[in-house]
């Protein structure tokens, strides 16, 4: 048996050598949930099958929650021959049973592995075993693999992540994979053809914005995440995207800051990754985390990150070109004080040098004017240098428009 094992992964590694990531996969941000947020290591296969019954039942698979991803500790140990095997007290029926009920109704079913010897929970890695967990993963049916960066001393990133890029390529299915390097070797500059995200910081906590600083790591609020991102759009775009980690929506923040962080994942054209528990949440989160028109602003296929183009006030002031020639508006508050803002459309002419090449030409284009949060029109932007309209952005929220191109 071990012959044949070490005939297969040879074989598996001469295909791979030089392969690329799957080609057809995240031409829009990944979108699904996750269970390190809520749960981390505390897991088993009742708590999955019932997300994937209340994600299918809430009506959150229709609007393109399709992944459902098990983070860290679903793993037992390795076989005689090296494959890794799942902890059977917490799932009795195994991952191919999984992946088959969570694919018999849409879903797809992702997995947790590490570049180093143990992941960050003391799980067996994938140094080594690169090859033999990406065939693993192909037998169970896996479609999506978060790789972390936990104990790999003396590890050369690139050629970490490269290595099991090319191994889920030779494997023969078609498998997302998410570079989670925390960003410390700036992955954005040489992972757009191994990985199909990648993780731009540490992880986030469920704080709007105070950063949580602990002896040998830190853990990013939202404001972090967004401060960080706000500087790597031109790395982004369809196929490989900015990944500032999973949402906090529903996990104990205000709904304002739920709103905001929401709304500021969709300009940044993020993953839309949840983290909340499903099966019991609010009717307030729910309509946060359905609302398909800020869902079409993060899955547009322009692709294009969101800009921030100016503070004013204490607001931050945000543009997102769309496919269409419409672009997505939105105005944040991360102060902790309501703002009213006199809006004077001539203010924001601007031209996107750095990604789209487009411009948003107020002196010359009237737009119409949809809020994304009250789902209705608001109006028309106007080709004169006057005051057109005064709003009020309360603390930590967002006013959001799609400016609709006549």
């Amino acid at each position: 048996m071990k012959h044949i094992v070490t005939l297969l992964l040879a074989t598996s590694f001469a295909l791979g050598v030089g392969a690329q990531k799957a080609p057809d996969l995240g031409k829009t941000p990944q979108m699904g949930w996750s269970t390190w947020n809520k749960f981390q290591g505390n897991i088993n296969e009742q708590i999955i099958t019932g997300i994937a019954d209340e994600i299918v039942n809430s009506g959150l698979r229709d609007v393109g929650y399709t992944y459902i991803n098990i983070d860290d500790c679903w793993h037992g140990k390795r076989d005689q021959d090296g494959f890794i095997q799942p902890d059977a007290t917490k799932f009795p029926h195994g991952m191919k049973w999984l992946a088959d009920y969570l694919h018999q109704r849409g879903l797809k079913l992702g997995v947790y592995s590490d570049c180093g010897t143990e992941t960050c929970g003391g799980m067996p890695g994938s140094l080594g075993h690169e090859y033999q967990d990406a065939l693993q993963y192909a037998r169970w049916g896996i479609d999506y693999l978060k790789e972390d960066w936990c104990n790999t001393v003396n590890i050369n990133p690139k050629g970490a992540y490269q290595l099991m890029s090319g191994a889920l390529h030779a494997s023969g299915r078609e498998i997302f994979l998410s570079m989670c390097e925390w960003g410390d070797n700036l992955p954005w500059r040489w992972a757009e053809n191994i990985g199909h995200s990648w993780r731009i910081g540490p992880d986030i906590w469920c704080s709007f914005d105070s950063t949580r600083v602990f002896p040998t790591y830190s853990q990013y609020s939202v404001m972090d995440c967004i401060h960080k991102n706000d500087t790597l759009r031109r790395y982004a775009g369809p196929g490989h995207w900015n990944d500032p980690d999973m949402l906090e929506v529903g996990n104990g923040m205000s709904n304002n800051e739920d709103r905001a962080h929401f709304t500021m994942w969709c300009m940044m054209a993020s993953p839309l990754i949840l983290g909340n528990d499903l099966r019991s949440m609010s009717k307030e989160t729910r309509e946060i985390l359905l609302n398909k028109e800020l869902i079409a602003v993060d899955q547009d296929t322009l692709g294009v990150q969101g800009l921030h183009f100016c503070t004013e006030q204490g607001l931050d002031f945000w543009f997102k070109p769309l496919a269409n020639g419409d672009w997505a508006f939105t105005i944040l508050n991360p102060t902790k004080k309501d703002v009213e803002y006199a809006i004077n459309w001539q203010r924001f002419n601007l031209y996107d040098d750095e990604v789209s090449k487009r411009s948003t030409t107020f002196d010359k284009q009237v737009y119409g004017i949809r809020d994304l949060w009250t789902h209705k029109m608001a109006g028309q932007t106007s080709t004169k240098n006057k005051v057109e309209r005064k709003v009020k952005v309360r603390a930590h929220d967002v006013v959001c428009y799609r400016l609709i191109k006549s």
